[in-house]
């Protein structure tokens, strides 16, 4: 076995620590930054994570791996680190991120049935009605799911109960329309209409009389 087959079996981070080592002097210093950022973002090293965040000019809270497309934010949404999320909200990360599969944060959160970290990214201005890569938005995972408190959720910040996914042209309402163990799904859409309906009236004025 070679040198660079040694390096391949012992996985993607010495893989790519590696290929750092091929790059002109710059880009390797940018290329160990952020491996070493992300790095620090698993091993919940705050010391090292904030020191390369306060370096002059720096962009890294978005770096993202380079074989999955996640950022900072999807690692920590993914260990429901609430204290790690809300630290690199306030540096500057992105909510609405997406990786390799087109998926953000907020939909990490919605897999998890993470009600507390969607909400400290919607709160962050996530995009609701945000797509992956087939089409689907966090309404429809969550519809999927059965995940009532998220999808009550979702609708309070505006999501679009009528957006249709690519895979099926399903949209939220057509799932939980179809899911008959579950009609409560459905009647939180419904109650959210009809809010949303009450809610665009326009209010009646009255003048004096008389």
């Amino acid at each position: 076995m070679d040198g660079f087959s040694r390096i391949v079996t012992r996985g993607p981070w010495a893989l790519l620590a590696a290929l750092a080592l091929l790059l002109p002097g710059a880009a390797q210093a940018q290329f160990s930054d952020s491996y070493n950022f992300l790095k620090a973002v698993r091993e919940r090293d705050g010391d090292k994570a904030t020191q390369l965040l306060n370096e002059p000019g720096s962009t890294i809270v978005n770096t993202k791996d380079i074989t999955s497309g996640e950022t900072a934010l999807h690692i920590v949404t993914a260990r429901r680190d609430l204290t790690w999320m809300g630290f690199l909200l306030q540096r500057g990360a992105n909510p609405n991120a997406r990786d390799k599969d087109g998926i953000t944060p907020l939909m990490i959160a919605t897999n998890l049935r993470f009600v507390e970290g969607a909400d400290t990214l919607l709160s962050r201005k996530a995009q609701v009605d945000a797509t992956n890569n087939s089409g689907e938005t966090a309404l429809i995972r969550a519809v999927q799911l059965r995940d009532l408190a998220m999808v009550r959720l979702l609708l309070k910040n505006g999501a679009n109960p009528d957006k249709q996914d690519t895979i099926a042209g399903q949209s939220a309402r057509d799932y939980a329309d179809g899911d008959f163990r579950n009609p409560q799904i459905l009647e939180a859409i419904v109650a959210n209409d009809k809010e949303r309906k009450e809610g665009t009236k326009t209010p009646k004025v009255f003048g004096p009389t008389g």
